[in-house]
């Protein structure tokens, strides 16, 4: 189902030859050609002297007539749109806008800009939309508002990883927005497809603007000329106001880009970038592919023993490890760290990272056992729901246990931003773990292909939305105001969304904390409104009204007075 609604398009079967119902034709013919030609040997009318007794029609140097070819990308076919809209003036100039403001906003970093240049490319794939008779439907507004929510991101925080996490979240939900797709299939091929949309959408702005009859582009002449003389008007009144009064010459000033020739390589790079992503964009949304109808063979179905035997072996090792789990909790811990010598963050530390792995490896026997679980009758679907269902609630105890041993370490050696990330990736992987079982007990599992994309772009969204390092810095913080105790290397690391968190240290442990988001953001400067997330103004002020000592040896002085090693080797 594509994201927006086609009239007589939705329900329409692959065309002819695709592989769908319909196909025959030539290809039936074909086969009854084959056949044919196969009788007496396999030597049929046409076959060539030496082919293979008995050997298939079509093989070898020689193919009997009537043979099809066979085709690249075959399995593409199916997925064809019906009919692709022509790109309008409308789509065309948008995508030269966002290009221009791509080339203008984003050469000076991530922020306000980058929702600015979503919105120009958002109205063009929308013209394209339009032009081709679709209307959005319900899932592609989730998933469109879920993008600008992603895209928010920058604008609040500054910290490098979850910006691109978010940034890349966005583009993958707004090509997922505008496919559409139930099934597996349709959902995971549909969130990388802008990606070989690049260059056919340049070609497909292209080819419509050199098609365009004489009287449409003098419409364009126009508009073009009233440009240039906004621009002239622009310019000079520009300049008289801002000579008038200071403030509006500051306003101005922040407005127009700088002119540097050393720039001009990225800005045209820039520029091709928006111009391909908003072309891009409008050729999807003038006629998608319809992903859902790739053909996915299902795996061939082992025998019953074959298959369950593996399966029910591991899941009495899951058994074992739950209740091995059980009794540590009640009260076996203190005897086990006795007996291994182990401290309690190593203990919990050692544990984590295997029980993570475990989980993953867990949803890759789910997805392969499930693709060649027996299937003939209701008995096997049975013991496939049965099985796997009680391998994905003792993974949810895994997944208990890996969350449980973090909080251990964390509450030992403090937060860091890479303990942050994997506790909320093993809280996503328990997610999904239930949807399964949820799933397994529904009659039919058509919705679990968007609820697993949807809950993978909740998380994502939350985590880029709470501010990672700003949560991390909060934590360790308030950790230090109740016990004293402070890792400084936790911190020391993070960007300017933890400043408002670090002013809160005292003295030297303040200098420590701050020293090297201070130094940075000095030699950063400041960059413009557009460009400026709201942690970095923030903290600009914060260090403005509390200035730190201008030299790194100053910070590194006070973290040897608050007993900071000199290794700065970071853990996990």
């Amino acid at each position: 189902m594509s994201g927006f609604s086609v009239p007589a398009a939705d329900g329409v079967p692959p065309r002819p030859g695709a592989g769908g119902p319909g196909a025959g034709g030539a290809g039936a013919d074909a086969g009854a050609d084959a056949a044919a030609g196969a009788g007496a040997g396999g030597r049929g009318p046409g076959a060539a002297p030496g082919g293979a007794p008995g050997g298939a029609p079509g093989t070898g140097p020689y193919r009997a007539p009537g043979t099809p070819v066979p085709q690249p990308f075959q399995w593409l076919r199916p997925s064809d749109p019906e009919r692709k809209a022509p790109a309008t003036g409308r789509t065309v100039l948008a995508a030269v806008l966002a290009g221009l403001l791509s080339s203008w906003l984003l050469i000076d970093g991530l922020g306000v800009n980058l929702l600015l240049c979503a919105a120009v490319v958002t109205v063009g794939a929308g013209a394209a939309a339009r032009a081709a008779g679709r209307r959005p439907r319900v899932w592609t507004v989730l998933w469109s508002a879920l993008a600008l929510a992603l895209l928010a991101v920058p604008a609040l925080y500054e910290a490098g990883w979850p910006v691109l996490l978010s940034t890349v979240s966005a583009v993958g939900l707004a090509s997922l927005a505008l496919h559409g797709g139930r099934r597996w299939s349709g959902v995971l091929l549909a969130l990388p497809g802008l990606l070989w949309q690049l260059v056919p959408g340049l070609v497909w702005g292209g080819r419509t603007l050199r098609g365009r009859r004489a009287g449409n582009r003098g419409q364009v002449v126009p508009v073009i000329k009233g440009a240039l003389v906004a621009a002239v008007l622009l310019t000079v009144f520009g300049a008289l106001f801002a000579g008038a009064d200071a403030a509006m010459a500051n306003v101005l000033e922040s407005l127009v880009p700088s002119v540097d020739l050393g720039e001009l390589p990225a800005r045209v790079a820039l520029f091709v970038l928006g111009l391909a992503t908003a072309l891009g964009f409008a050729h999807i949304a003038a006629g998608p592919r319809r992903w859902d109808r790739t053909a996915v063979r299902p795996g061939r179905a082992r025998g019953r023993l074959e298959w369950a035997l593996p399966l029910a072996a591991l899941n009495l090792m899951f058994g074992a490890f739950v209740v091995l789990q059980a009794v540590v909790v009640l009260g076996g811990a203190g005897a086990i760290l006795e007996r291994t010598g182990m401290s309690r963050s190593e203990y919990a530390r050692q544990g984590f990272w295997q029980l993570l792995v475990v989980t993953v490896l867990t949803l890759v026997v789910v997805a392969l056992a499930k693709r060649w679980a027996p299937r003939g009758t209701e008995a096997d679907r049975r013991l496939v729901r049965l099985l796997l269902g009680v391998l994905c609630l003792l993974t949810l105890v895994v997944v208990a246990a890996a969350l449980g041993r973090m909080w251990f370490y964390v509450d030992a050696s403090g937060l860091t931003s890479l303990r942050l990330w994997v506790l909320a990736v093993e809280i996503w992987l328990g997610v999904v773990f239930v949807l399964l079982i949820v799933a397994g007990l529904t009659p039919s599992a058509g919705w679990l292909p968007r609820a697993a994309v949807l809950s993978a772009v909740a998380a994502a969204a939350v985590y880029g939305l709470m501010g990672p390092d700003a949560t991390v810095a909060e934590h360790n913080v308030a950790r230090f105001e109740r016990t004293g105790q402070i890792d400084l290397r936790n911190v020391r690391y993070l960007s300017a969304d933890a400043v408002p968190a670090l002013d809160r240290l005292p003295g030297d442990y303040r200098t420590c904390a701050l020293n090297l988001v201070a130094f940075n953001l000095r030699a950063d400067g400041s960059a413009p409104w557009y460009a400026t997330s709201l942690a970095e103004a923030r903290a600009r002020a914060i260090l403005a009204e509390r200035p730190l000592p201008d030299h790194l040896s100053d910070g590194e002085n006070a973290c040897d007075r608050v007993g900071m090693s000199r290794d700065y080797a970071f853990e996990g």
